[in-house]
């Protein structure tokens, strides 16, 4: 099997990790890899009033994995996250996070709240 299909398959693998760990905190996933014309994101969680964007990331790491969260990543995924708030009716009663769950392979997933700040 290639690179490239490995990572895809790390990839979907990680995302789908990370959703089922956000489940099991309490977490009600309202989409998978929505997509927009400024960029994908990973995965859109509520909790309450709290609206939360993911980013996943396969990486050793929770350093790595932020850095791997790049500057112009992050823009278009608050972007994006804007276009997703568009989109609900009451959006204005939401607090919004961006948050980065680092998936290490075989099974260590490590969420990060708030990465960052937009």
């Amino acid at each position: 099997m290639n690179r490239r299909r490995k990572a895809y398959r790390r990839g979907h693998r990680g995302e789908f990790l990370a959703a089922a760990l956000l489940v099991c905190k309490g977490y009600r996933i309202l989409a998978r890899r929505w997509k927009t014309p400024y960029g994908e994101i990973d995965l859109v969680a509520r909790r309450g009033k709290m609206m939360v964007f993911v980013e996943v990331k396969a990486r050793p790491t929770e350093r790595e994995a932020l850095e791997a969260v790049t500057p112009r990543q992050r823009q278009r995924i608050a972007q994006a996250a804007g276009a997703f708030l568009q989109t609900l009716p009451d959006n204005h009663v939401f607090s919004c996070r961006f948050d980065v769950v680092a998936y290490a392979p075989p099974l260590r997933l490590m969420h990060l709240r708030d990465a960052w700040h937009m």
